[in-house]
């Protein structure tokens, strides 16, 4: 029934915020039409606008698997593990799925543009947006307090916040810096960031 249209749905929706990525990043955002990604993804430009409400949207998407595949990751958190010793344990599993990686250079290539495509930061925000809501449930879960407390939103808003800058920096930093970073670098970043915003 519906649960698998929705799921359907998403899915061609994901398929078609790659090509857009991919476009966005090798032609740039300006030059990339609806037609242009409609092509690339084999579909009518009717069914691009019927999926997507801008075209900045388009990559919502592929942002948005990442981000949210983190938060997923931080719901398997066990109440007795330190932040540190669980990511260590899980990064390297959770970093190798090929799908994810291709998503994941994706997004990196998006965040790298951001300074010349102003227009993608709202899809940027958006997926961090959605993150963030995710996250208040771990730290509703983790504080034993309800996930639309004040104090719970603020800590998922500020750890949100930390981590996106975090992912914009390195993202930079990798692509337009030509610097090397490792999963292990990556994650104590993200560690710091979360410690940072911590405010629970």
């Amino acid at each position: 029934g519906r649960l698998t249209d929705e799921s359907r749905l998403d899915d061609a929706r994901l398929d078609v915020s790659r090509h857009a990525a991919r476009l966005f990043w090798e032609k740039g955002f300006d030059a990339t039409s609806g037609d242009d990604i409609a092509a690339a993804a084999g579909i009518s430009t009717r069914t691009v606008w019927r999926y997507f409400r801008s075209k900045e949207a388009c990559v919502e998407p592929v942002l948005k698997v990442s981000e949210l595949r983190f938060a997923a990751l931080l719901k398997q958190w066990p109440k007795t593990e330190s932040i540190d010793t669980f990511l260590a344990g899980s990064m390297t599993s959770f970093a190798s799925d090929e799908a994810f990686i291709r998503d994941s250079i994706a997004a990196v290539r998006i965040l790298a543009i951001l300074h010349r495509e102003p227009a993608l930061r709202s899809a940027w925000l958006m997926a961090c947006h959605a993150a963030e809501m995710e996250l208040a449930d771990v730290i509703a879960d983790r504080a034993s307090r309800a996930a639309a407390d004040f104090d719970v939103r603020l800590c998922a808003a500020s750890i949100t916040a930390a981590m996106r800058l975090v992912d914009e920096e390195i993202s930079s930093a990798v692509i337009n810096g030509g610097l090397r970073v490792s999963t292990e670098e990556a994650t104590a970043r993200i560690i710091l960031a979360i410690r940072a915003g911590a405010t629970l």
